[in-house]
């Protein structure tokens, strides 16, 4: 797969876990509205139980298929390598057009962490710094990966920096948490439970992405795995301790809405917190583009290398190597949909995310009986029966996220999906002929 010039492998161990950490989590910004929803003590316990039953498995998943096949594209290539380049095609399409609506939100999100120092912000300005901001770290990711990834290290950082602030300066605060209901009135227990975890899987979603970059990352068959150990448990933490401490400081449920966390901080230990948060909050959305930017751009890079989609995606930056025509249509595409009112539309991304992690893991469970005698560094303990958990759990996971979205959302996300085989069939003779 992936036919051309090697890129240069200038991704090493530490900014690899910054780009995992920002493709899953970010921070603990916009979890606020969990808290409300299924109530104080649910969501303590989703916020651990989440990454033991979704995030762990996918992450072993993922360990073992890079350490054994570090192919640029990632789980493209291992789709490619178990189903044939139809269902290679589909996976990628999906997830990059699931990314056109995820991906566009973060400039949207920068924005309107920015209001809160400038609460005045006309329509021309807004479109300025939505512009500024995607062309900028558009500029970064055509410089690079080694640059990338570390400015990822330091975003994530700084990101991050607010969680050690909220452990430092609250951590009294959780002896309050004994009094707080556990759930919603009036929600069952089991139905807060199967709809609650659906939607805490979203934010601990995203381990699979980064393996796109494969093959710009130094000793991969090592370094993925050891990435993803590093960056699981920080963004475990990123979410429990700034929710566990906030709530001891904050019991009031209509406290937490999306974007509260500055206030929150604030009932922790006053203005200055909420400062803090609100500027982690700016480089956090700088982060998750940057990172989602690099990774999804190598989606429309690898199909247009195997000849899936035009010649002229695969094209490399003469002096950086670096594929700089997937990533200026990917940035292209986030500038107009940065611009338009359709948040909703988010849904889709869960749509997309969800079918196409369930070809990844299918991918797995094939390669491991197909091929016994394939070289695996590292294999995902176990045995047999080990490799059927780690892909039956999230997999039916992702089909209870799907099956909770309702009938409209159903219908969009399906006929999202529907585009995957119309472009295949749409862009495949042309990209032929090129």
């Amino acid at each position: 797969m992936n036919a051309g010039p090697p890129l240069p492998r200038e991704l090493s161990l530490l900014p690899l876990a910054a780009v995992i950490f920002f493709n899953v989590s970010g921070g603990p910004y916009g979890i606020e509205d969990v808290v409300p929803s299924f109530g104080p003590g649910l969501t303590l316990l989703l916020l651990i139980v989440t990454p033991l039953v979704w995030s762990l498995p996918v992450a072993l998943a993922m360990a073992e298929l890079s350490s054994a096949l570090p192919d640029e594209g990632g789980y493209v290539s291992w789709v490619k390598r178990a189903f044939g380049p139809f269902w290679a095609f589909q996976v990628a399409w999906w997830s990059w057009v699931g990314s056109f609506v995820d991906v566009a939100l973060y400039p949207v999100l920068f924005i309107d962490y920015l209001g809160r120092w400038l609460p005045d912000i006309g329509a021309v300005a807004r479109w300025s710094i939505a512009l500024g901001f995607i062309w900028l770290l558009t500029l970064l990711n055509i410089r690079g990966v080694r640059l990338v990834g570390w400015s990822a290290v330091v975003l994530g950082a700084l990101a991050f920096s607010p969680v050690v602030g909220f452990l430092a300066l609250g951590l009294g605060r959780v002896g309050e948490l004994s009094g707080l209901p556990f759930s919603v009135e009036g929600k069952s227990l089991t139905e807060g439970l199967g709809v609650g975890l659906a939607v805490m899987m979203w934010n601990f979603a995203g381990w699979d992405n980064p393996t796109t970059c494969l093959g710009e990352t130094r000793t991969p068959e090592s370094s993925y795995r050891r990435a993803l150990w590093l960056s699981l448990p920080v963004v475990v933490l990123t979410y429990l301790i700034p929710v566990a401490v906030g709530l001891g400081a904050e019991p009031r449920l209509e406290s937490w809405t999306s974007g509260s966390l500055s206030e929150v901080g604030a009932r922790v230990a006053g203005p200055w917190l909420a400062g803090w948060v609100t500027s982690a909050a700016l480089l956090s959305a700088a982060g998750l583009f940057l990172s989602n930017l690099l990774t999804n751009s190598r989606l429309p890079f690898v199909l247009s290398r195997d000849r899936l989609l035009p010649p002229s995606l695969g094209l490399l930056h003469p002096r950086y190597r670096t594929p700089w025509a997937a990533v200026v249509a990917s940035s292209v595409i986030y500038s107009i949909l940065a611009l338009l009112p359709f948040t909703e539309l988010v849904v889709l991304d869960v749509w997309l995310y969800s079918i196409a992690l369930l070809f990844e893991l299918g991918a797995f469970l094939a390669i491991r009986l197909r091929e016994p005698a394939l070289h695996r560094p590292w294999v995902v303990p176990g045995g047999l029966p080990g490799a059927v958990l780690v892909v039956v759990v999230p997999s039916l996971l992702a089909l209870l996220a799907m099956a909770t979205s309702g009938l409209t959302q159903t219908m969009a996300g399906l006929a999202a999906a529907l585009t995957g085989p119309l472009a295949y069939l749409a862009f495949r003779p042309a990209a032929r002929r090129g």
